[in-house]
């Protein structure tokens, strides 16, 4: 992954870790599924310019080793295009950038260059923006939707670093459920949808997400939101027991019901210069190719 990303490389991960380069700055966070042994030294590890001391994120604190000051990191999206996301350490333990989202972000620029004008993208669950810059980048016009305030705010200033400030994308804190609701009354269309759902959450008025009960009605709304003119759906999900099938069947049954074109699906993962591969999630994107 580094020779396509230069700014980003995953060193060495095992035992509850993961040990990462985002520019010139290394961090040591938490990944539980990273349960081989590690194949670095203790002193490399050390030498890390944050740790986060804890064994699950947003269950510990940031302890910084070196110093150095939160950077830009750049996006390769195409030969010709890119997006920046400012790195730094936050309070759940993430830095604001998720790499093995990469090859999502590029699927989802590619669908946006094939696609018509206007190309009308909703971003549901949108953190600190990597999907909706990279639908924005290449012309659609975005609604960007996320509970947390600070997120929303961050991917705001994503867009500016990215020189994206002026494209058209709404910025809303809020809850996903509730947004959904009120554009179906509204009659609102979208071409395309993103999703990365929480296991767990709150919306900013205290409204309480659930995965398996929440779900399906979220996606049964996305479902009517894209019936007139549906180019793309993509989902990614980090909750235990949800596998690749489970993903797709969520969005097999939520979509295009049992006759419709099934989505492809598989494990998102972020690999080392020696190929060792370190799961992070699952996907879901229709159409699969």
């Amino acid at each position: 992954m580094s020779s396509a990303w230069p700014d980003y490389e995953l060193l060495d991960f095992g035992d509850g870790r993961k040990l990462e380069r985002f520019g010139d700055l290394v961090f040591d966070r938490p990944a539980p599924q990273a349960t081989s042994t590690r194949a670095l030294d203790a002193a490399t590890w050390k030498a890390a310019f944050a740790k986060f001391a804890g064994d699950k994120m947003g269950d510990g604190r940031w302890r910084r080793s070196t110093t150095g000051e939160s950077q830009p990191i750049t996006v390769p999206l195409s030969d010709t295009h890119t997006f920046q996301v400012k790195v730094d350490i936050l309070p759940t333990g993430q830095v604001g950038l998720f790499p093995e989202q990469i090859d999502n972000w590029r699927w989802i620029a590619a669908r946006v260059a094939k696609a018509p004008r206007p190309c009308r993208v909703l971003n549901l669950f949108g953190y600190t923006g990597g999907s909706t810059l990279a639908a924005a980048a290449f012309g659609a016009e975005v609604t960007h939707v996320d509970a947390s305030k600070p997120a929303v705010s961050l991917a705001r200033d994503n867009a500016e670093l990215s020189g994206l400030a002026e494209v058209p994308v709404r910025w809303l804190v809020e809850d996903a459920l509730k947004y959904c609701r009120r554009e179906l009354k509204r009659g609102s269309q979208y071409h395309g949808i993103i999703l990365d759902p929480p296991t767990y959450g709150h919306g900013p008025s205290g409204e309480d997400w659930r995965l398996v009960r929440d779900l399906p009605k979220l996606l049964d709304m996305c479902r009517q939101l894209t019936a007139d003119d549906r180019r793309f759906i993509v989902a990614t999900c980090h909750t235990p027991g949800v596998g690749p099938a489970e993903l797709a069947a969520y969005l097999a049954d939520g979509i295009f019901g049992h006759c419709g074109q099934p989505p492809a699906s598989g494990r998102l993962t972020l690999s080392t210069e020696s190929n060792r591969r370190l799961e992070s999630g699952v996907y879901a994107r229709w159409p699969g190719i």
